[in-house]
This record gives structure tokens, C-alpha cells and sequence, in this order.
């Protein structure tokens, strides 16, 4: 048996004493009574019961007091604003403590809620710490999301504090906050008691006298705040994410458990090693900023990047390899989005042969599928390992990876890998029985979850149960669809809900974008199940095509039609697909398939909060019009 195999079955067969030997990373201010308290199954657990801790503590303060407080923590680098800033370990708890004072002396306490609405710069992170050094759990609602879904999200955590900036900074446009948290406001009234803000010169706050406060001169005039001790199983923060009743999810995470995972999964993970540069290009509005660009990093012993641009445009596809010989960065971490985007404008990858990327040793993809196409270009345009993995906003970290830390496995496109010790996950059919490798069902994960999982949704526990746990007992359903293969090899391959069934036979989407974007012309594509009065539905195409390309759309149609008969078979069905200039995508980059369901089904459907362009879909329900569908 070789290394990983024993590591991962020791994780399964010994639970509680796999996890206490990863739990002696962590500085604990007093025991647990149990490492993993079992009396409320068999659907809630709780890892390192009575144990308590501070995740400030962990993630800044030691590493002052272990004598590497000039260790840079954080690298700020905004091409948005050409700025760039770097905080040592020792100014980063300077300012986090200044944070919790500032934070204290408005009356916030263990166990109250701060919404943080922030854009990308270094006071988002230390609102977040500083809400952790105090025993508050923070709720970070992504900077700019509309007035609406910011005021469900303060109705259901009921913070009592806004740490917020006057503006949010997009290439081309300034995104005031002021009138999106006003707005909130008149919905969601009488609950937020005080705003801090802070100014940028992009756009000015108007300050309300008795209610607003500016971050500035809040931090000079604070008392340094020192950890407050919480227990393992406090909350450290809510996450919400969309829920299928318009009501979002609010994703709990406790202190713990959460430091645990975290801490351990930068080194067997991702490879790291304290004091080398981590950079996870996601925002913190989003788990991934959550888990990977403030407190696992930091946890480690890391340098974090905190990045606010974008792949391409701020200024070009070659930003990114620039933030990575400039930080001397070992790691990356984003969204395939992102790279199919780099692709789309650098298809040669002409502009990586001029940086030096001689640090930069691994590339992780996650967020969504990653088709084989885009990791076989970025592998080999790089000449790095590009290692895809699967996670989820409920997890916090991932479920299914090549741990690059324990023993490098063979990259297959298209898998993510095997399963992360910590997660027995199974492939089940309808009645919740394991199928046979290589079959198709519904990707499950075996109770309990490991430490770092949600351990229920804020305020709802019976909507925890029904979400997650009713459908499969015993089980934790992820929502995702596809197969292990006999190595145990995970496929994703769709949403369950993406699944579609063509005259009876059941078809992952994510295969046929496989097939598609395999096309030498393709950069992107998407595709959906549309309803079809014959076969109860058929498969539809929507590919954004390279830069560059000047040949005719309905030839490369034509092409991928073939393709995807050729690779995948009649039984597919696939024989309609249209050019658009882009897909719709959430602000994280996830495609909205759904919604481009919907329109080409002529059903009702409703604007997608988080959608980052919402004019695209315009020009989709035309295209789809083109073509026969979004007829009512």
C-alpha cells in the first residue's frame, strides 16, 4: 500500500485519531472533551466538542510570537488601481487588533453578526480577522451584489455592524456602495444599528451623523483588542449560498474544525510550506476567498496574495503570469473561467514567455468542471503540473483532489482526482445503493463529513437536513452527478439537475462540452437540456468562439455536431448549437444554465442576482430565437 492509500484509510478507519494528530498544528487554549461528538446523529456531528481556541489567534498572532512577524502576510496588488501594498505579519495583527477595537467600541461582542461588503483590498481581510479576534461571526456579502439579495442576507443574520467601502472598482466603471446598502436598508429596516466605511477616492460615502463612521479615523482612535476565547463549535462565519427557493443558504463554518482542515490541506493539498507565496485569484466574497485567500494561507504560515483585477483587460491575458514572478508565487488557485478567458485572448500563450515564472510550481483549477482542453492547454503552456479539484461552498475545502503534499497521482483531463482523506464519497443510484464503477449517480459523501464541512445552515437545521441529507440518509448529497472509475478516479460530470434525459436515455452535459470544447476554434461552450415535445428533451450548444477566428459559424457548427456524434453517439441527439459572443456567468464564474433553460424553454424565470453582465442574456434569447427556441 503506498503512501496516500495508507494516509487516506487511516482518515476513514480511525477518524477521531487521524484528526487529533492533524488538530496538534493548531495552538488550542484548552482540550476537547470529545474529537468528534457523535450525540447528535445521524445527521449533525461536531468536531473537537469543548475545546477551545481563537482563529485570529492562529492565523496571526503566533507567528508574531514565534519570531516571524516580518514575514510579509499579505500582498495587495490592484492593476485596477495600480496599486500594490505588503503587510508583515506583525503590521497585519496591528491593524486586525485595531480592527476588533474599533469593532468593540460600537458594541459588538462574541456571537454578534458583522456584514462585511467590501471590494478587493486589504481591509477586507482584516475585517474578517478582526471579527475572528473578537468571537463575532462575519457574513462577507460580495461587494456590489444587488440591494435585494444584501438585504435577505441582513434579514436572516440580523448583524448589528456594516464594515463596507464607498465603492467597488470594475475595469471601465466605478461601483458606488452607498446606494445599494441604503436600498438594503429600507428593506431590511431596524437592524443594523452602524456602518464603517471605508473611503476610496473613486467615490465618496456620505457620512450619517450618528450611524456612519469612517474606517480611518476609527482605527487611530481605537484600544487594540486582544483573542477572545470561543469554543471549537462557535461560528466563525456565514457563507449564504443560492438556495432553489430564492431564499438563500446560509453556510455555517465553525472555528475548530475549520482551522484543522484548513491548516492541514495547505501542505498534503496544495504543497505548501510556511513562508513560501500562495495565491488563490477568487474574492472574498465567495468560499474560495473565505478558505484560501485569508485563513489558510495565514494558518499555515503563508504569504497570501489579495489581488483585485481581472484575467484579462486589467490591462491584458498576461496579468496573471505578471502577479506571479512579481510575488514570486509558488501556487495558483482559480477558476477554469479564468484561464478559458486567458485562452480566448492569448490562445498561443505568447505573452507567458515574458515573465519568469520560475517560482511558480503548481496551478489549481476548482469552482467549476474543468474541461480537459483548458487543463491540457494551461499544462502546457506552463509546463506545470495543473491539478483539477472538487469542492464545494458547504465543504469549505476540497473533496476529491491530487493531494500534490502526500504523493502526486497521473493527471486524467477530466477527473478531479481521487477522494481527499477525510471524505468516503460514493456514487449511489436512485434508492441510494453504490452503482458500479464506471456508472453514472449521484456523487454522495459518507456521514460524518471531516472537520472544515458545514456542521448545519445558520438558524435552519431542518432545512440542513432537507437540502443535504433527506434524499441519501447516511449521507451527505452534494448535488453533483457522474462516476468513479476502478483506480478511484472521480468524474464530475454535471449537476444532477444538469443531467438530461433524451428519449429515455440519461446524458451529462458535461461530457458533450468536453466534446466541444475540443474543437480547435472553440475557447468555451456550454451546454443545456432544452424541452422537446418527442424526446422529452435535446441537447443545445452555445460556444464562444477564440479571438481571432474568421471562419463561418454554421461550419463550425457543423463540425461540432459531428464531433460530438462521432465521440459520444447517435443517442445523443446533438444537433443544434449557436455562436455567442459570451456565456452568462455569475460573479464567481459559474455558466447560468438554468437560466439559458429557461429562456430557450419560454418559462419563467427570474434575473439571477448574481449574474455579472445581465445584457447577455439578451443576447442569447435572440440567438436562441435564431434557432427555433424562446419562443413565448
Amino acid at each position: 500500500m503506498n503512501q496516500l492509500d495508507r494516509i487516506y484509510q487511516h482518515s476513514l478507519s480511525d477518524r477521531e485519531g487521524f484528526w487529533a494528530e492533524a488538530a496538534d498544528e493548531i495552538d488550542w487554549q484548552a482540550p476537547w472533551n470529545k474529537v468528534l461528538d457523535t450525540s447528535g446523529a445521524p445527521h449533525f456531528y461536531r468536531w473537537f466538542e469543548g475545546a477551545r481556541c481563537n482563529t485570529c489567534y492562529n492565523a496571526v498572532d503566533r507567528h508574531v510570537e514565534q519570531g516571524r512577524g516580518d514575514q510579509a502576510a499579505l500582498i495587495y496588488d490592484s492593476p485596477i488601481t495600480n496599486q500594490q501594498k505588503t503587510l508583515s505579519y506583525s503590521e497585519l495583527k496591528d491593524k486586525v487588533a485595531h480592527c476588533a477595537g474599533m469593532m468593540r467600541a460600537l458594541g459588538i461582542e462574541k456571537g454578534d453578526r458583522v456584514l462585511i461588503y467590501m471590494p478587493m483590498i486589504p481591509q477586507a481581510a482584516v475585517a474578517m480577522l478582526a471579527c475572528a479576534r473578537l468571537g463575532a461571526i462575519h457574513s462577507v456579502v460580495f461587494g456590489g451584489f444587488a440591494a435585494h439579495e444584501l438585504a435577505t442576507r441582513i434579514k436572516d443574520a440580523t448583524p448589528r455592524l456594516i464594515l463596507t467601502a464607498s465603492c467597488g472598482i470594475e475595469p471601465g466603471r466605478v461601483i458606488p456602495y452607498q446606494p445599494l446598502i441604503e436600498d438594503a436598508l429600507k428593506e431590511a429596516p431596524g437592524i443594523v444599528e452602524n456602518i464603517v466605511v471605508t473611503q476610496r477616492e473613486q467615490a465618496a460615502w456620505d457620512l450619517t451623523a450618528g450611524r456612519d463612521h469612517d474606517w480611518k479615523a476609527g482605527m487611530e482612535q481605537a484600544e487594540p483588542a486582544e483573542c477572545v476565547s470561543v469554543t471549537a463549535t462557535d461560528p466563525l462565519y456565514i457563507l449564504y449560498t443560492s438556495g432553489t427557493t430564492g431564499q438563500p443558504k446560509g453556510v455555517m463554518r465553525d472555528n475548530g474544525g475549520h482551522m484543522v482542515a484548513l491548516k492541514w490541506s495547505m501542505k498534503h493539498v496544495y504543497d505548501m510550506e510556511p513562508g513560501e507565496v500562495y495565491w488563490a485569484a477568487s474574492d472574498v466574497g465567495w468560499v474560495v476567498g473565505h478558505s484560501y485567500i485569508v485563513y489558510a494561507p495565514l494558518l499555515h504560515g503563508c504569504t497570501t496574495v489579495l489581488f483585485e483585477g481581472k484575467p484579462v483587460g486589467t490591462p491584458d491575458a498576461g496579468t496573471f503570469w505578471r502577479v506571479i514572478a512579481e510575488h514570486k508565487v509558488k501556487a495558483l488557485f482559480t477558476a477554469p473561467t479564468a484561464f478559458r478567458a486567458i485562452k480566448k485572448e492569448d490562445p498561443d500563450g505568447k505573452l507567458i514567455g515574458q515573465y519568469d515564472l520560475s517560482h511558480f510550481k503548481t496551478l489549481f483549477l476548482a469552482g467549476e468542471r474543468c474541461d480537459p482542453d483548458t487543463l491540457n492547454w494551461a499544462q502546457e503552456k506552463l509546463g506545470v503540473p495543473v491539478i483539477d479539484h472538487w469542492w464545494q461552498t458547504e465543504t469549505g475545502w476540497a473533496m476529491a483532489a491530487n493531494c500534490m503534499g502526500i504523493e502526486p497521482l497521473p493527471i486524467i483531463p477530466g477527473s478531479p482526482t481521487r477522494a481527499v482523506p477525510g471524505y468516503e464519497i460514493q456514487v449511489l443510484d436512485h434508492d441510494g445503493h453504490e452503482v458500479k464503477r464506471g456508472e453514472m449517480g449521484a456523487i454522495c459523501v459518507k456521514l460524518p463529513l471531516p472537520p472544515g464541512c458545514l456542521p448545519t445552515l445558520w438558524k435552519a437545521d431542518q432545512r440542513f437536513i432537507d437540502a443535504y441529507l433527506s434524499e441519501y440518509p447516511g449521507y451527505y448529497q452534494t448535488g453533483d452527478a457522474g462516476y468513479m472509475d476502478e483506480n478511484g478516479y472521480v468524474f464530475v460530470m454535471a449537476r444532477t439537475d444538469d443531467i438530461i434525459n433524451v428519449a429515455g436515455h440519461r446524458l451529462s452535459t458535461g461530457a458533450m462540452e468536453e466534446v466541444l470544447a475540443s474543437h480547435p476554434d472553440v475557447a468555451e461552450c456550454a451546454v443545456i437540456g432544452a424541452a422537446d415535445s418527442l424526446k422529452g428533451q435535446l441537447p443545445l450548444g452555445f460556444l464562444v468562439l477564440k479571438s481571432g477566428v474568421a471562419r463561418d459559424d454554421a461550419d463550425i457548427i457543423s463540425e461540432v455536431v459531428a464531433l460530438v456524434r462521432k465521440q459520444i453517439g447517435p443517442v445523443a441527439a446533438f444537433k443544434k448549437a449557436t455562436v455567442v459572443q459570451r456565456l452568462p456567468k455569475t460573479r464567481s464564474g459559474k455558466i447560468l444554465r438554468g437560466t439559458m433553460r429557461a429562456i430557450a424553454d419560454g418559462t419563467d424565470w427570474k434575473m439571477p442576482a448574481t449574474i455579472d453582465d445581465p445584457a447577455i442574456l439578451d443576447e442569447i434569447k435572440e440567438r436562441l430565437q435564431s434557432i427555433g427556441y424562446a419562443q413565448n
